[in-house]
């Protein structure tokens, strides 16, 4: 019975068997023929690039023969400076002061001629009454001689004028620019007082202060005073005390740079002594002849800051003697300007007044009421914007100038 089923499965596996290859062979005749193999294309490699550089040995390419030039086509630097280096500027050479307001006379006179020329024509007339006498009053008094200086000049030239009698152009002339000259009084003293104290144990420089109410132009003065006194030969330091305007310091550097004088500067809103102090000290450690303290405006109605004006005196008398305080008066402020010129003189002692504007002004009276209520003369006029138009002051020049 084994023998028999053992028989029965071999011969179903031998039939699957024959099966399976026949369906096989269907499989075979049905299936598409396979396409023919593509030829295989090998990409030649690419040849290797030429170096730069020559191989060694053999291999060495020969290099192409480099053009050069010869020293007579190369453009060799001189030898004064190099390209870089930028040329320091040239100093100016400021003008002479004397007889600089004489040169100036023409401007002045432009502006000053209502006033001589007014006179003149009043005191020409062939009746002089009481009304011609009073138009010459008023006259002086418009353009700020002040009322006690008129009252003196109209009664003098009312007395010479009776004992003169008859009275031509240049009697006249003459007659007024003697009483002019008078009432500037030429006795004064406008000697500016600095010259190196040699003879002082250590010598030291001479000290000036500019002072003044603010807008007066007192930077550009201190600038143009340095002029001044480089012209007549003085070393100078320039101390940039105004700390409270920003562009005061670099305003006085750039003027100090022009004539070769060093500015010693502080911190913005520093404390202006402490600046006014060190330029003193910078300048008896160069041996300077004139240390030149540009101060800041102040108004002389304020207290406070007045004081603060004496305290940088005091500090730099700590040095020495301050040779100089010279204020800057506007002479277009008139009657004002006495005003502020007395609270500054009863904080500072002033030695001096510098005048500016009096180019563009017909108050040139004002230089004689400045003097009489200070009792302290004019020393310098401002005539102009340009650099050197800051003139000594000469009563002769000036009032040659007043009449024309």
């Amino acid at each position: 019975m084994e023998t028999v089923i053992l028989a029965v499965i071999i011969a179903v596996v031998a039939v699957s068997a024959a099966a399976g290859l026949v369906v096989t062979g269907r499989r075979r005749k049905q299936l598409p023929p396979a396409p023919p193999a593509q030829p295989q294309i090998t990409k030649p490699a690419p040849a290797p690039a030429e170096k730069a550089e020559p191989q060694v040995g053999e291999d060495a390419a020969v290099s192409a023969p480099e053009q050069r030039r010869t020293v007579e086509e190369v453009e060799l630097p001189t030898e004064t400076a190099p390209a870089e280096a930028a040329e320091a500027p040239a100093l100016e050479v400021p003008e002479p002061t004397a007889g600089r307001l004489t040169r100036l006379r023409s401007r002045l006179s432009r502006s000053q001629n209502s006033l001589g020329k007014g006179l003149l024509t009043l005191l020409s007339r062939d009746r002089l009454d009481e009304d011609t006498w009073e138009e010459i009053e008023e006259l002086l008094l418009t353009a700020d001689v002040g009322v006690q200086p008129t009252q003196e000049l109209v009664e003098r030239l009312r007395t010479r004028v009776k004992v003169l009698g008859t009275r031509t152009p240049d009697e006249l002339r003459g007659l007024l620019r003697e009483e002019l000259v008078e009432l500037l009084d030429p006795t004064f003293d406008r000697t500016l007082h600095t010259a190196r104290h040699d003879a002082e144990t250590p010598a030291s420089p001479a000290v000036v202060l500019v002072v003044g109410v603010n807008g007066v132009g007192k930077t550009t003065t201190s600038g143009k005073l340095a002029r001044v006194l480089v012209a007549d030969g003085r070393t100078v330091v320039l101390g940039a005390a105004d700390t409270f305007r920003a562009a005061a310091a670099d305003q006085l550097q750039t003027w100090g740079e022009r004539v070769g004088a060093r500015t010693v500067r502080g911190p913005e809103a520093g404390d202006p002594a402490s600046v006014a102090f060190d330029a003193v000290k910078e300048g008896i450690a160069e041996g300077a002849d004139t240390v030149l303290v540009d101060t800041a405006g102040r108004l002389h109605t304020k207290t406070g800051l007045m004081d603060e004006l004496g305290k940088v005196k005091r500090v730099v008398e700590k040095h020495g003697a301050v040779d100089e305080v010279l204020l800057v008066l506007d002479a277009t402020t008139g009657q004002n300007g006495l005003v502020q010129a007395k609270v500054f003189a009863e904080v500072v002692d002033i030695t001096g007044i510098v005048l500016t504007k009096l180019d563009g002004t017909a108050k040139g009276g004002i230089v004689v009421s400045v003097q009489r209520q200070l009792g302290v003369p004019v020393k310098l006029i401002g005539l102009g914007e340009g650099a050197d138009d800051l003139a000594p002051f000469e009563p002769e020049a000036f009032v040659d100038a007043l009449l024309g």
